[in-house]
């Protein structure tokens, strides 16, 4: 199984992001992430989906059809150049007591994460960067109690001076 990065631009319309997550689905093509939003034409959305898929063929199926959806501009798979990837995790710890505290909030510095919310039995954080870079953080803190959790998902963006409406 390979993790594919995904970037389609498309016209900023209601249900798009429904026709272009069916149209993954249908082929049998695993959603790991997706997420969408403004881009800095405010006409044109950004979505960012990575999958997980077996065949590569299918994958380029299902590229080929979503570049024919009418409200689609542009698809492009991130992993045939080099590109940026990061990711926003919101994390809610519970804390006993304030060596706790103190321990949670020494974990958060040393990832450069943010203490966000400060409550008597718990905190929360926000953490940025690499989907393995989160995962470390998760590690660490697998001797609390994570109360939630949210995550964003990657968002990706081609590295150098290329526009994905230009690959």
């Amino acid at each position: 199984m390979m993790k594919q990065h995904l970037a389609i631009l498309c016209d900023n319309k209601p249900g798009v992001l429904t026709h272009v997550a069916g149209l993954i689905s249908r082929r049998a093509i695993n959603i790991e992430y997706i997420n969408a939003g403004y881009t800095e034409e405010p006409d044109v959305t950004r979505i960012n989906i990575v999958v997980s898929v077996e065949d590569q063929r299918a994958l380029n199926q299902a590229i080929l059809q979503l570049a024919r959806l009418i409200d689609v501009i542009k698809v492009v798979n991130l992993d045939e150049a080099p590109f940026i990837s990061s990711e926003l995790a919101m994390i809610k710890v519970k804390v006993n007591s304030t060596q706790e505290l103190s321990d949670i909030a020494n974990l958060a510095d040393l990832f450069h994460a943010k203490i966000v919310d400060v409550n008597p039995g718990a905190v929360v954080m926000r953490v940025t960067g690499r989907e393995d870079h989160i995962e470390a953080l998760l590690q660490m803190l697998k001797d609390y109690e994570i109360i939630e959790m949210a995550r964003t998902g990657q968002i990706s963006l081609s590295r150098g001076s290329n526009a994905v409406k230009k690959m």
